[in-house]
């Protein structure tokens, strides 16, 4: 059955006009997670991106509140004494009552304030804690689990820090309090029980049995004390929220069924997305870093480097090391037949040329300059040069020896680390089974790097966005994906990506354009189709692409980056300005009025099918694109700048936040109207000839 839609579920029409005498200047807002400053996984990106826009809409009254963790501080806060003279009296009882509290700015963009609260010095108070937490809700922390342990004291120290400041006010105050997932959540509920003056919002990304049910071979059953105190805290939180908010309509049928609430909004995420000055430069960097990549593999193929790199496609695939739920066993599967299909069709590439590395590399520029220098003493002589006579004996000698030096009789590796115990690893199982092997006769090959991306790396210097930016396709068949930063982030850098309708990026990004396959948004079938059918559902999408020309990758990387404005939390941010403003009108009935009432429409705007010839024909439906097999028309008329403009006028400028504007502006500005609407392992793939995998996260 079709997903129902329900009310302010990113349809902005579901939200009234708020009256103009809102204003914001008596409220403070703290916003609440374990990865403020502190990087676990997705959770932070949506912070540290976000702070900007959220800064400039609150000013000096935006706190956000995260754990101290020195390493972390040491490179990314600067400590300074707190500006808000309510916060420093607050900050000066709690370090006085025995807690270890910092305040200081977060050097990423926007530098917003951060409170860091050190859990650890208050540890000695967990038993007491986790006893009142049991007189409260009946909710038992077993002693082993340290994270929940760290989740109470931290859920206990945040209320008591939004107590303090309750209590240190002169006046009574009107604090909003946003609370992000499990970890911050027990907060929230101890603000509800204290009934402390305090709007409260909490934001599930992802909820846990979700992720557990959803992994493929996990025992389930026995692990069940490790995740039902945890539910617990998170259910809590959801009902305890004056508002409840998920990252996108999928997570919020599953936040409905599994934690008993219907989200009051959908706060979809985005990034902070920045145009260069210089048209389509995003291509140019496409280049530059393909070039680097295209390097590395030349290393790592060293000795049989029997294909054209310039014929070679780049995919990848990222996200936590979870095997099924991020879609790393139907991506391998798919490759397989692709391999297959590739092999099968012979198509006639050009032929394969040999790049040298190391020592080769040597010899070829020691034989370089001695053809020069015999070349410029026949010029000089006034004599056209003899070929056959430039290069002797000696200099076929050096080479041959060169050669026979890149020889190597074993396979290609796949990994470019040693593995420990890597007969139990699933993404190396998986490639025994298919049999990619990097032969000679393989259309696609794989490289698995098991480490995080760094420029730093003396095996592949590359940033993480450098990498994609290299890259020709992301590929992210995830079946458990509450948002996907991923295929986002391949969007506003220019990158076509393939999705799923089970994830909250390929849901959005669905409902939002008229055809995604002609934007390289491809979305794969997860929820309808069984295990096979979309494995070869993406196999098809795959192929497809390996199928375009130069200039139709080239146009259809113009018309991705050209989604980059829909997914810029100057749009975005609007849904959770609404969420606070939603808040503070339960919390503050006298002060702020909010009534709800239905969407009138819920047509919304959509992104047309492109003005000029698409990269596929023009039949092509959202989970079917079928690109054109002819050989590129140099006489084929397109204008990427008359496309651009044409399909601008169906692109809102983007909101501008400014302090205490008004509702009726916000919503006059509001980008998305009449509309329903998480980094880790990471595989690269090259096909038509190549496959590259790497992975952030190695599990014990």
């Amino acid at each position: 059955m079709p997903l129902a839609r329900s009310l302010s579920v990113t349809s902005l029409s579901g939200l009234e006009e708020w009256d103009e005498e809102f204003e914001l200047e008596d409220a403070v807002l703290f916003e609440i997670a374990w990865e403020v400053a502190n990087k676990v996984g997705g959770i932070y990106t949506v912070i540290q991106t976000k702070a900007r826009l959220t800064a400039e809409e609150w000013g000096e009254n935006y706190f956000l509140v995260g754990p101290y963790v020195e390493s972390n501080v040491r490179t990314q806060v600067e400590l300074i004494e707190p500006t808000n003279p309510v916060l420093k009296r607050t900050i000066d009882k709690m370090n006085s009552s025995g807690c270890k509290v910092y305040f200081g700015r977060w050097l990423i963009e926007g530098s917003p304030y951060v409170v860091l609260i050190d859990v650890g010095f208050t540890a000695w108070s967990l038993d007491r804690w986790k006893s009142e937490l049991w007189d409260l809700g009946a909710i038992g922390v077993p002693w082993f689990d340290r994270e929940a342990n760290d989740a109470v004291l931290f859920g206990f120290l945040t209320a008591w820090l939004l107590g303090e400041f309750a209590a240190q006010s002169e006046e009574p105050p009107h604090i909003v309090a946003h609370f992000h997932e499990w970890l911050a959540g027990l907060g929230l509920v101890l603000c509800r029980k204290r009934q402390l003056p305090v709007a409260t919002i909490f934001t599930t990304h992802a909820t846990l049995l979700g992720r557990y049910l959803c992994a493929g071979s996990v025992d389930f059953y026995n692990n069940l004390s490790k995740i039902y105190h945890r539910y617990c805290l998170e259910r809590a939180a959801a009902h305890c929220a004056h508002v409840f908010t998920t990252v996108s309509q999928i997570t919020a049928i599953e936040a409905e069924h599994l934690l008993k609430r219907k989200p009051d909004i959908v706060t979809p995420n985005g990034l902070n997305v920045k145009k260069f000055s210089a048209m389509h430069e995003f291509q140019n960097l496409h280049a530059q870093s393909k070039s680097r990549i295209q390097e590395f593999v030349r290393g790592h193929f060293y000795g049989h480097l029997d294909f054209n790199l310039d014929k070679c496609l780049f995919l990848f695939i990222a996200g936590r090391y979870e095997f099924s739920n991020k879609g790393a066993d139907i991506f391998l599967e798919a490759l397989a037949r692709l391999n297959y299909l590739l092999r099968c069709k012979k198509w006639n590439f050009r032929s394969c040329f040999v790049l040298l590395a190391g020592q080769p590399q040597d010899t070829a520029h020691t034989v370089k300059e001695r053809f020069g220098k015999k070349l410029y003493e026949s010029l000089l002589v006034g004599q056209l040069p003899d070929v056959a006579k430039m290069l002797d004996k000696e200099d076929f000698t050096i080479m041959k020896r060169a050669i026979f030096a890149t020889q190597r009789q074993s396979q290609p590796p796949i990994c470019t680390h040693n593995m420990l115990d890597d007969s139990s690893d699933p993404i190396l199982n998986s490639v025994r089974r298919i049999g990619l092997f990097n032969s000679s006769a393989d259309r696609v090959k794989i490289i698995f790097h098991p480490e995080f991306l760094s420029s730093t790396s003396p095996l592949l210097p590359m940033d993480y966005e450098e990498f994609v930016r290299g890259c020709h396709l992301g590929v992210f068949p995830s079946y458990y994906e509450p948002w996907g930063y991923t295929p986002a982030e391949c969007t506003v850098m220019g990158i076509p990506s393939i999705s799923t309708n089970l994830s909250g990026f390929g849901c959005f990004m669905e409902e939002h354009i008229a055809d995604p396959s002609a934007y390289g948004i491809y979305i794969l079938d997860r929820r309808y189709k069984g295990v096979d059918e979309s494995c070869n559902q993406l196999t098809s999408f795959l192929f497809q692409f390996c199928k375009q020309s130069r200039r139709q990758r080239i146009i259809q990387r113009n018309r991705t980056e050209r989604l980059s404005d829909l997914l810029d939390w100057r749009y975005l941010g609007r849904y959770y300005i609404a969420a606070r403003h939603m808040a503070l009108a339960k919390a503050f009935p006298d002060t702020f009025i909010y009534e709800p009432h239905e969407p009138s429409s819920a047509t919304g705007f959509r992104y047309p099918r492109p003005a000029s010839v698409p990269p596929s024909p023009s039949l092509s439906r959202h989970s079917s694109p079928h690109h054109s097999e002819a050989e590129e028309d140099e006489d084929e008329r397109y204008d990427e700048d008359l496309e651009a403009e044409k399909d601008r006028v169906n692109i809102r400028q983007p909101y501008t936040a400014t302090k205490n504007k008004t509702s009726a502006n916000l919503e006059a500005t509001c980008p998305i109207h009449n509309q329903s609407p998480n980094r880790g392992p990471c595989v690269l793939a090259f096909s038509h000839e190549f496959l590259l995998l790497h992975r952030e996260n190695i599990p014990p």
